[in-house]
């Protein structure tokens, strides 16, 4: 989770990426995308959490869905393509118009 700016320490002694970067000579924490990315999902998808299947159709966009303990439903779209996708997120009868920017990580949340 915290490594210095070398990448260490690490039992393979190689350069690695972490959520948390250390500088202790000038005593600086930096956080990477990976925390903001991390951290996004974890406020979200709750402790408990159950993953459930969705449909998707398009490359460009990476999809997860999760059922948290109180019924809420987590779904989280990262929109890795150039350009902003517009899509229709459809549960049961439900329906609803989305639209992410492109290289954007949304979630939409679904109460019980």
């Amino acid at each position: 989770m915290v490594l210095d700016k070398q990448g260490g320490p690490n039992w393979f002694k190689n350069w690695c990426v972490a959520p948390v970067i250390v500088d202790p000579e000038k005593d600086e924490v930096y956080f990477t995308p990976i925390y903001y990315t991390m951290a996004h999902f974890s406020k979200y998808i709750r402790p408990g959490a159950i993953r459930i299947g969705f449909e998707n159709e398009d490359d460009d966009l990476l999809v997860t869905a999760a059922q948290n303990r109180d019924g809420s439903i987590a779904a989280i779209l990262f929109n890795q393509g150039a350009t902003p996708k517009h899509l229709t997120l459809s549960l049961g009868e439900k329906l609803a118009n989305i639209s992410i920017n492109a290289q954007a990580i949304q979630t939409i949340i679904i109460q019980n």
